[in-house]
């Protein structure tokens, strides 16, 4: 069963960074693209960020430059490293594995302070 567990998320003031981990299991991780999405209050869950299996990465608009997604196949982790992060960041952030989009995680919560 594919499990995706995230961590990393926190308060922030605004400028500052944090690091996401999503730890996957249940799959073959290495050939599996991965991708970052986040949901605030009252609007739909959107894509953040996405890479695939050889480490092509697509960003979405709103984080381009300041986002960045890698990933460690030794360890079936994806990170989202996140710099400049602004009160528009704030959201609970979710990992996923694109061949198994019905699966999710608990997500991690990212709150940004102005």
């Amino acid at each position: 069963q594919v499990q995706l567990v995230e961590s990393g998320g926190g308060l922030v003031q605004a400028g500052g960074s944090l690091r996401l981990s999503c730890a996957a299991s249940g799959m073959i991780f290495s050939i599996s693209a991965m991708a970052w999405y986040r949901q605030a209050p009252g609007k739909q869950r959107e894509l953040v960020a996405a890479i695939t299996s050889g480490g092509s990465t697509n960003y979405a608009d709103s984080v381009k430059g300041r986002f960045t997604i890698s990933r460690d196949n030794a360890k079936n982790t994806v990170y989202l490293q996140m710099n400049g992060l602004r009160p528009e960041d704030t959201a609970v952030y979710y990992c996923n594995a694109l061949r198994f989009p019905g699966y999710w995680g608990q997500g991690t919560q990212v709150t940004v302070s102005s």
